[in-house]
């Protein structure tokens, strides 16, 4: 990887170049060189000169992470325990326990209720995965599922555990999954950003915790990796449109006038952000003309729309989401995330917890199968999941129809499918409270591992020199999963 110094090197050299350059260049011929790779590079493949090829042959050009903010219950979802009923209302065994961690919010319980869920779970597909009555649109494709029941994280509250699952770290700062991808691999699509955010709210809990651009943050990597979020509004992003009075034409005076200003300041100073800039406004001028035609839905078949439920054309919902994600898939975008909030269900459960799974059950299901009979599911890798899972015990008060669920690290699930992915299996197992795992743990800095592995990335090479180091996406531990691999 290019350490920040030689890179200035390379800069000056370019500069060198261009100011001794008899022809003039226009400012979107300097935008397509500062987005290839500088020598040669193919056009259908734009990456800065810092950014290395795949470090092996991928098992998918891209991803789609349908981030579940707040924390989904497995005991609700995908890791029944049917044997608990017997135990309703008894106290969590201090063996099973062991002293860990609690949160603020139940530490000072004076009683630990053991709450079995009160929804029914049945077997599906060949592979004969466990899904629970919430979920009947998955268990329509379980057998194109690979469920880890296994996962565990370090971090018990949400932002540190959101931050740790995105950037690998649990203190704001870092560079984003998302961010690694885009200096890694680059984008396919020259009219939009490699890496692309689309939030939604839950109807389970709308005021869940709010989410922070950081988290799609390009950190310590130049800007040019961070995320785009998309917008709910008739504007899908910030000030992309042209203000009133200003048309084509005369925005593409302001930016060539404006890039000629950015170019003699970064002669003049070498600043490689400056670059960025320049990049960034060529990028959002193209984008006037890509995004109103990716978010067009009209050409989309009504078996389609139809496949995704009731809300996939109101903007901003799931479903929405989902089919803007199939769209931007079929345009090269890198990285594509979806975040979902409204899973953290600290109280009154079985009431919010089912329009939660209604909002995201239907397009979740209806995006993968839509890939698939696109021939676009072997090469987009899908994860589904949260920050962590919840706990055996009830917070508050325990009754026969009503309870709450507290954070816990220590063992969660979540799903993948597609590139690279084995479909039809399930790794990992809990013990009889899905409070410890018993076999195959598997740390979110492994997760982050696999998903760079399927992708042609080596985590431990895939490294930016910052204050003295080289820092990654996984700091210094994860491990490839070797057991979900196709």
């Amino acid at each position: 990887m290019m350490n920040p110094q030689d890179e200035y090197q390379l800069m000056l050299t370019r500069r060198h170049f261009f100011s001794r350059c008899s022809l003039g260049i226009g400012t979107a011929a300097l935008a397509s060189l500062l987005n290839e790779s500088g020598f040669g590079a193919p056009p259908s493949v734009l990456r800065l000169p810092q950014s290395p090829a795949p470090h092996f042959a991928p098992k998918a050009k891209r991803i789609i992470y349908m981030f579940q903010s707040g924390a989904p219950s497995q005991f609700e979802l995908f890791d029944p325990k049917p044997q608990l009923e017997k135990m309703r209302g008894k106290e969590l065994p201090d063996s099973v326990r062991q002293g860990q961690r609690l949160t603020g919010m139940t530490a000072y319980q004076s009683s630990f209720p053991i709450a079995p869920s009160i929804y029914k779970f049945a077997q599906h597909g060949q592979s004969g995965a466990t899904i629970s009555e919430l979920l009947p649109h998955t268990s329509k494709i379980a057998d194109d599922l690979c469920f880890i029941k296994s996962m565990y994280t370090e971090q018990i509250n949400h932002d540190p555990a959101v931050t740790f699952c995105l950037t690998g770290f649990q203190i704001a700062g870092r560079p984003s999954l998302g961010a690694w991808l885009s200096y890694g691999l680059g984008s396919e699509n020259k009219d939009l950003p490699a890496f692309v955010v689309l939030v939604s709210v839950g109807s389970g809990r709308p005021d869940c915790q709010p989410l922070y651009d950081r988290l799609w943050g390009s950190g310590f990597l130049p800007s040019q990796y961070q995320g785009v979020k998309f917008q709910s509004g008739a504007d899908k992003v910030h000030f992309l449109s042209n203000p009133p009075g200003v048309n084509k034409q005369v925005r593409r005076r302001f930016l060539d006038a404006l890039a000629k200003l950015n170019q003699e300041n970064e002669k003049e100073f070498g600043d490689p952000e400056t670059l960025t800039r320049i990049a960034q406004y060529e990028m959002a001028f193209r984008m006037q003309t890509s995004v109103p035609e990716l978010t067009d839905l009209s050409g989309e078949s009504a078996k389609t729309l139809e496949r995704y439920g009731p809300e996939v054309n109101k903007p901003g919902t799931y479903a929405s989401n989902c089919i803007l994600a199939r769209r931007l898939a079929e345009r090269g975008v890198r990285c594509i995330q979806l975040f979902h909030r409204g899973w953290d269900q600290h109280a009154e459960l079985p009431k919010a917890l089912p329009g939660q799974c209604r909002d995201t059950d239907q397009p979740t299901a209806a995006l993968l199968m839509d890939l698939k009979e696109r021939g676009m599911l072997d090469d987009t890798l899908i994860v589904w999941g949260g920050e962590f899972g919840r706990t055996v015990y009830s917070q508050g008060k325990l009754t026969e129809t009503n309870y709450g669920r507290d954070h816990h690290p220590r063992a969660f699930t979540l799903w993948l499918a597609g590139g690279g992915i084995k479909p039809g299996i399930t790794i990992g197992e809990t013990d009889d409270f899905s409070y410890n795992i018993t076999r195959d743990p598997i740390h979110v800095h492994d997760l982050n591992a696999t998903i760079l592995h399927l992708l042609g990335l080596d985590h431990k090479r895939l490294t930016y020199k910052y204050q003295g180091r080289n820092f990654r996406l996984t700091d210094v531990h994860g491990e490839v999963i070797q057991k979900i691999l196709a």
